[in-house]
């Protein structure tokens, strides 16, 4: 069965190392496969990235170990130092366009379908924005029994003339979010703002029962002791 991200999602660090192994595949090819020390490199850029990483050597193996035991990567040999492959599209069973479109969402971020349409130059070359969201569709609309949706459509944000997408391959996302705002793959602050308040809230009941108390206690009125 395809690479399921609901069964097992992927770590930010893992997007990272096997987006920047699918980039570098197409765009530096004469530099491929990637020796851990190019996939860190590739991995920290601050420019194509958002948002950017700061991964060390150790981060980037762990990431690669995990990746290969997915069959997501594997190792080549030759020369004096391991080098590391992506196996993408075999591994989740898309064309070479969605995968390049998936690749691009992880390193970048939520985009529209225009501007993933720009981004993909040198990766794929869509002939028009309808071809693009034509696959995004396709994603989209992933059967269960081939791993489940790999995209979703975001809430237009206020303002913008377009939708953004994002990919699902390190779980659901939070289409709350604000587009280009907060990670939409990080759990939302919902249920944990609401225990702080609530529990801020009864602490602050308990202080003013304890001046009610104390001002009882000493012969004063409340509202002139807090005054």
């Amino acid at each position: 069965m395809p690479f399921d991200p609901s069964a097992r999602p992927l770590t930010s660090n893992e997007a990272r190392v096997l987006a920047t192994l699918m980039e570098k595949a197409r765009t530096v090819p004469d530099s491929y496969p990637l020796t851990l020390n190019a996939v860190v490199t590739g991995c920290n850029q601050k420019t194509t990235r958002d948002p950017v990483m700061d991964l060390g050597d150790a981060e980037a193996q762990e990431a690669l170990d995990t990746l290969k035991l997915q069959t997501l990567v594997f190792e080549t040999s030759g020369g004096r130092a391991t080098r590391w492959e992506h196996n993408f599209q075999r591994a989740v069973g898309v064309p070479d366009q969605s995968a390049a479109l998936l690749g691009l969402l992880m390193l970048r971020g939520p985009q529209t379908a225009g501007e993933l349409r720009i981004n993909a130059e040198r990766w794929h070359r869509f002939a028009d924005i309808s071809s693009v969201e034509a696959f995004l569709e396709e994603l989209q609309e992933r059967s269960v029994d081939k791993g489940g949706p790999l995209v979703v459509l975001l809430p237009r944000a206020p303002g913008a003339r377009e939708p953004r997408w994002a990919h699902l391959l390190c779980g659901p996302v939070d289409t709350s979010a604000p587009a280009g705002g907060a990670d939409v793959h990080a759990p939302s602050q919902a249920p944990a703002l609401q225990a702080r308040v609530e529990a801020l809230e009864a602490e602050v009941a308990a202080l003013r029962a304890t001046v009610q108390r104390l001002c009882a206690e000493l012969g004063l009125a409340a509202d002139s002791a807090g005054g």
